[in-house]
């Protein structure tokens, strides 16, 4: 009576153990973010294959960035052909000059790029897909993006300056 006790228990046991491991693999195959850094493009083969680029700052602890991946693996199968896909963890260290210089201070950040590797916009927080989908569409096709924020350079500000007239009362001797 106790063998058969004790090997229904080992088999409860077993099962209630897997019953828990598979419970906390809440991710699918492929949409971890994980597994989405891991098959993202590297950031210079990116920027140097003539193709527009979504980069995604994202981390690890970042709900909205989980919330995110199964979504953004979807836009990646539609859209990866035409479109790099990039990940840059911002706590890995490597990437600080990428989170100074694309102004990275909330995540995710979305950088979009045209095909010669401008930042020509960026998005940042939870983006729903129906809004990605449509920046990324304009993006493959060199339009406009419709949803994201415009960035780019600014032109220079130069004034003209007219000749210093020492004997004007208004300049105050100087």
């Amino acid at each position: 009576m106790n063998k058969l006790r004790n090997t229904v228990l080992a088999a409860i046991a077993l099962v209630l153990s897997a019953a828990i491991y598979f419970g906390f693999q809440t991710q699918v195959n492929g949409t971890s973010l994980e597994m989405q850094a891991q098959q993202s493009i590297p950031l210079d083969v990116a920027l140097s294959n003539g193709k527009p680029t979504l980069t995604e700052f994202y981390a690890d602890w970042c709900s909205s960035c989980q919330a995110m991946a199964k979504e953004m693996a979807q836009l990646k199968q539609v859209y990866g052909s035409r479109v790099n896909f990039v990940m840059l963890n911002v706590d890995n260290s490597k990437w600080l000059p990428e989170v100074l210089r694309y102004r990275v201070d909330g995540i995710p950040h979305f950088v979009f790029m045209d095909s010669t590797g401008v930042a020509i916009a960026d998005a940042i927080g939870e983006q729903p897909t129906p809004i990605l989908d449509a920046d990324l569409d304009a993006l493959a096709s060199n339009l406009p993006l419709p949803y994201a924020n415009p960035t780019g350079q600014t032109s220079k500000f130069a004034t003209k300056l007219a000749p210093v007239d020492s004997t004007d009362p208004r300049r105050h001797g100087a």
